[in-house]
């Protein structure tokens, strides 16, 4: 699928991949709450981290703006696990009927963290798996 970015998210991106040395496929900026979530090349996650946290926290404290990463996966049943952390997810399984559906086995004690405050978390896990994967709906099983 061809992701769509604006101006706005080309210039997070930049300012991401100078801050981390790691690639982002992706950025979607939200302002309410002020955060912006970056989608990680896959197997640069650490890269883009850093020791302690100490480039991801760097990079919110200069753009101002909570900061949260995602690992890209070439498979979308791999890409909701990775939206969904740091949720325990055990299993995910993707139904093909009218819509396409991923259902992520969710540790039970995890559940409130893959939903987030207010569905924030999977809300926002739904809309990258609609971006990278045309997939229409996520439910926590």
């Amino acid at each position: 699928m061809t992701v769509t970015l604006t101006d706005e998210a080309r210039q997070y991106i930049a300012a991401f991949e100078d801050a981390t040395d790691a690639t982002a496929v992706d950025c979607v900026v939200e302002d309410d709450p002020e955060r912006v979530v970056f989608v990680v090349k896959a197997g640069e996650m650490a890269q883009a981290i850093g020791r302690g946290g100490e480039r991801v926290q760097s990079l919110s404290e200069r753009l101002g703006r909570d900061v949260e990463l995602v690992e890209d996966a070439p498979t979308p049943e791999g890409f909701v696990a990775h939206a969904l952390s740091p949720a325990a997810v055990y299993n995910v399984t993707i139904s093909e009927n009218d819509d396409l559906v991923a259902y992520a086995e969710v540790a039970h004690e995890d559940r409130g963290v893959a939903i987030g405050e207010a569905g924030r978390n999977i809300e926002m896990a739904k809309r990258l798996a609609k971006r990278h994967f045309d997939v229409d709906d996520i439910q926590l099983t």
